[in-house]
């Protein structure tokens, strides 16, 4: 009785366990991550209300340090830091959001096409994934910006162009492994459209990584855009966006409250998104938070 007592016991100690791994608030980064996320996103929504001060209103002193009345103090031509701040979250969030669907959607796209139909399309593709990779992925985006012109759909579109091949890569791969399955070759038989196999039978394998994949680019892509901006290469003033905010601060490093504070909400929004890519990698792969533990 002891050896099936000690079985059942152990049998019981893995199912909690892997139902502590897949519970996302069980893990205080991702709780941390989260309110972090969800307190910018409120300050994007509701900034018209919560902004003491219009954020391109040059209507206060230079130069002012943080005080009651600027609470992140005023810049370099009188505007509230701290309002930029706040507007730039409506800029930076949603914009990376919406690339890093676009770049998902297309890699997967494209990655499907190679890994379930082959032939001249894969190579087509995967070469030029290939091509793409063979830059570092924020001097290509400076390249495609530089050759389109500095304005902010240019970076969002240069982003795209470097962040596709990734999602291409991972959903061909795993469609050149679930392709050969029986419950594909099935469905084939069965007369079903290459369409319908793919959406049907291929898709649910493939939706977990993808999304896990996404979840870890937000941190990227906010980077990525604040690093084009700070170069002079995205956003265009005088619109609130943090790359550009912490370029200003740059010019006067003795004005240390003019890029501090948009760098910290630069780092907030990055260490976030990293904390809940995490958090989705594990609850939808618990064998990576058993890799971590050991």
């Amino acid at each position: 009785m002891r050896p099936r007592a000690a079985a059942r016991t152990a049998r019981r100690l893995d199912r909690e366990d892997a139902s502590a791994m897949r519970s996302p608030w069980l893990r205080p980064l991702s709780v941390v991550g989260l309110a972090i996320l969800a307190l910018f996103l409120f300050l994007a929504v509701a900034a018209p209300l919560v902004a003491p001060y219009d954020p391109i209103a040059q209507d206060s002193m230079k130069l002012l340090p943080p005080s009651a009345e600027h609470w992140f103090g005023t810049d370099q031509i009188g505007r509230d830091v701290f309002s930029r701040v706040i507007y730039g979250a409506r800029l930076s969030l949603p914009v990376a959001l919406l690339l890093v669907a676009v770049a998902c959607a297309v890699g997967t796209l494209l990655g499907a096409i190679a890994g379930y139909f082959g032939g001249w399309a894969e190579g087509l593709i995967m070469r030029s994934a290939d091509l793409v990779f063979a830059f570092p992925g924020i001097i290509l985006a400076m390249a495609v910006v530089a050759a389109l012109g500095p304005d902010l759909v240019n970076a969002v579109l240069a982003v795209v162009i470097v962040s596709w091949p990734a999602y291409s890569r991972v959903v061909r791969g795993m469609i050149l492994s679930m392709r050969e399955e029986n419950y594909v070759h099935a469905s084939r038989l069965l007369g079903a459209s290459s369409l319908r196999t793919l959406w049907v039978d291929v898709r649910p394998g493939v939706v977990g990584p993808i999304v896990v994949l996404a979840a870890l680019d937000v941190g990227n892509a906010v980077l990525t855009l604040s690093g084009l901006s700070f170069l002079g290469l995205g956003a265009r003033p005088p619109v609130a966006e943090w790359g550009s905010m912490v370029a200003s601060g740059a010019q006067y490093f003795d004005k240390w409250w003019l890029g501090v504070f948009p760098g910290l909400a630069i780092l907030l929004v990055v260490l976030a998104a990293n904390f809940l890519g995490d958090t989705v990698r594990d609850v939808l792969d618990p064998r990576s938070a058993r890799r971590g533990r050991a």
